[in-house]
């Protein structure tokens, strides 16, 4: 797994009764990345190129990682209560979100909450709709090891970051997160069908950001959060899967920085 070794600081904030810990790097005005449902392993090159421009703020999620468990929390719109309840105790105001996978629904969810606080969107694969066609990959089915290689373009790309068989720590980073995701996103498996009605009324700016082979997150989710969004498009990014910011991370740094400005 490739990890930047650039400077970054690791730090913590109580929120809830409950520690939080976060990766900050960069300077700026600052922008909040929400990792995916198999865990953050560290300060990835995809933080390290948007912290060129900006504070990158990359939070263990409640309940994942370093973060402790809010054992109340039962849907992702509890977690999104607690990081619009962690940005205000930072100080932080308005602030641009950018969504990995499960962190993008999570990201949707805060925005419905908060639009003074979100100024912009930027969603990667993002579950939280059931899809017209298809249908989200079940996590809970398969060996994770195969539920991560499926967010790959090709099984190539997933040995070139995981090898043939992953370290220790990131298969244990992958289980654990997966017990929380499963208390998050069990029934109905990671949607809510809330949400559209709930975003109809967003006007964030939001760009939603899709590999063209992604295996997870089908197309047509994308296609349901753009009809729901006023203010939304559709970026594919070409020879890439679910994982985006790990195959792509330029090409995603790229277009969230032209769309955050």
């Amino acid at each position: 797994m490739t990890t930047s070794t650039e400077t970054h600081t690791t730090e913590q904030i109580e929120v809830a009764g409950r520690r939080v810990q976060y990766l900050q790097g960069g300077s700026g005005d600052p922008v909040l990345v929400l990792h995916h449902s198999i865990g953050n392993p560290g300060w990835l090159p995809v933080y390290e190129r948007l912290a060129a421009s900006r504070q990158v703020l990359v939070p263990d999620l409640p309940g994942y990682g370093q973060s402790e468990r809010p054992e109340w929390a039962r849907e992702p719109r509890d977690i999104a209560i607690l990081l619009l309840q962690m940005l205000g105790k930072l100080g932080v105001g308005s602030v641009p979100v950018v969504g990995l996978g499960f962190g993008g629904w999570i990201a949707a969810e805060m925005a419905t909450m908060d639009q003074q606080r979100v100024s912009s969107l930027v969603l990667v694969g993002a579950p939280g709709i059931q899809p017209d066609e298809g249908e989200i990959l079940d996590q809970m089915l398969i060996d994770y090891h195969e539920y991560v290689q499926a967010g790959f373009s090709s099984a190539e790309s997933y040995q070139a970051e995981f090898g043939e068989d992953p370290a220790p720590e990131i298969r244990e980073l992958w289980d654990f997160s997966r017990e929380m995701t499963a208390r998050l996103t069990w029934k109905p498996y990671m949607f809510n069908r809330r949400l559209p009605p709930l975003l109809e009324e967003v006007q964030t700016p939001t760009l939603l950001v899709w590999g063209a082979d992604d295996a997870i997150v089908p197309m047509a989710v994308a296609q349901a959060y753009a009809a729901a969004l006023p203010n939304a498009s559709i970026e594919v990014v070409a020879d890439c899967g679910h994982f985006v910011d790990i195959e792509q991370p330029d090409r995603l740094a790229e277009l969230a920085a032209a769309h955050i400005g």
